[in-house]
């Protein structure tokens, strides 16, 4: 998918995601069952919308999702913690590398994080996961430390994550989640790019 279009995008996720075959987990040997559906940053309004719509269609047709945004599930976190108000007043005396520092054991992918995701999962039906938030929650949350504490947790339905970025494989290089097209040190290669499916 070179030349980006967000109509395109639409009709090929709703196809893919809606057949049984995605539903089924077929023809994916015995990987984990995780996508990543890369789109270029400066189209993240367009594919928020986008991410609803399709949201809304698929339950339409009966096909349940179990919709994530990390960007709200972390503020959520913080909030049942009680360190939402804390963090708010650190941020305006502490520098951007402590307050990192103090996000990231808060949120802890392992600790915290993948365990509300996991509570969220064991109490509400679906058949598909969509994540989204990503570039919202980077860098105290990184998204290949959430798609390898969720291997676990999130096997048995197919799991969505919305990229701002692009995700690559090469023999020589291995896979890489490059953030924002920018950030290239994120390697995870268990995932499918979306739109190599069909």
């Amino acid at each position: 998918m070179d030349q980006f279009s967000i109509q395109d995008t639409y009709d090929h996720l709703l196809k893919l995601i809606s057949s049984d075959r995605f539903l089924q987990k077929q023809g994916l040997g015995n990987e984990v069952p995780f996508f990543i559906c890369p789109f270029p940053p400066q189209k993240a309004q367009e594919m928020e919308k986008l991410r609803v719509q399709l949201r809304n269609k698929l339950e339409q047709q009966g096909i349940r999702i179990l919709d994530i945004n990390l960007y709200d599930l972390a503020i959520e976190l913080l909030k049942k913690r009680n360190i939402w108000d804390r963090i708010l007043e650190t941020e305006q005396t502490v520098d951007k590398e402590q307050l990192k520092e103090l996000l990231q054991g808060v949120l802890d992918s392992q600790d915290h994080l993948v365990p509300a995701i996991a509570e969220k999962i064991a109490h509400t039906p679906f058949d598909v996961m969509f994540v989204s938030g990503v570039g919202e929650v980077f860098p105290y949350i990184r998204s290949h430390n959430v798609l390898n504490n969720l291997q676990s947790t999130a096997k048995e339905q197919p799991t969505v994550m919305f990229f701002p970025g692009s995700y690559t494989h090469s023999l020589e290089g291995g896979a890489s989640l490059d953030l924002f097209g920018r950030l290239h040190d994120d390697k995870y290669y268990r995932a499918f790019n979306i739109f190599h499916c069909e």
